[in-house]
């Protein structure tokens, strides 16, 4: 029997196979739940629009599969809101919030007030970065619903992807959907997703470091605005 794929047997020839040019979002959703039993796969989502699809996908595969949220304690009240519709509406799927190490309080005196204003590099490491890192760990693969169309740096992503941060696989099935597909799929499955979207927030993180955003074509420019940073660092090497 062929061992599964992960991080150390990494297999160019096998993701070719699976990743085929016939192969769609769906066959790759169905591989990985075939692939990887329920503890060696986690969707780590973030309840944008996007992860309203992979969530609805992913119940249509595995209805008892994990998914995690990074609870920052910084999101908008409309996120939170949307998280309760999702348990709600998805009773098997496991949902699990994880938080990080430092409150918001113990972060301030470590680290001076509001650290996501003078260094939200380090505030994404401590409350994003840092708790996904412990969650995967013993974790083979996760998912994630990154978006080719979204920016430069995620115009390269792959259906499966060898993750050097935190050395296993990344799975993302929506690489091909473009903003218009998301929204399409959202209205006809009559999907709960946040309001945000409707007010100008194509991109949906934590409240102080994201701001709407008018019809410039870049669907992250709300985030960290007026800076130079653009990802949390997940998705970076």
């Amino acid at each position: 029997m062929a061992s599964i794929l992960t991080y150390e047997n990494w297999d160019e020839q096998k993701i070719a196979e699976i990743s085929g040019k016939s192969r769609d979002y769906f066959d790759i959703l169905k591989w990985a739940y075939q692939e990887y039993d329920g503890e060696e796969i986690v969707y780590a989502c973030s309840f944008g629009a996007e992860g309203m699809v992979l969530i609805d996908l992913i119940h249509k595969v595995s209805k008892q599969a994990k998914i995690i949220f990074l609870d920052t304690g910084l999101h908008f009240a409309e996120t939170y809101e949307l998280i309760h519709q999702v348990k709600d509406r998805y009773p098997s799927l496991n949902i699990t919030m994880i938080e990080p190490k430092l409150t918001l309080l113990e972060q301030a005196k470590e680290h001076g007030e509001e650290l996501w204003r003078h260094n939200p590099n380090l505030c994404c490491q401590i409350r994003k970065v840092a708790p996904l890192k412990e969650a995967l760990q013993g974790v083979k693969a996760w998912i994630s619903g990154l978006r080719r169309e979204q920016s430069a740096i995620r115009s390269k992503t792959q259906y499966i992807n060898k993750d050097e941060k935190f050395q296993n696989i990344k799975i993302c099935p929506l690489i091909h959907w473009t903003w218009d597909d998301i929204l399409t799929y959202i209205d006809l499955n009559k999907l709960p997703y946040n309001p945000l979207h409707d007010n100008g927030y194509p991109s949906i993180g934590c409240a102080p470091c994201t701001q709407p955003v008018s019809d410039s074509g870049d669907q992250r420019a709300g985030r960290w605005a007026g800076q130079s940073k653009t990802e949390c660092g997940l998705h970076l090497t």
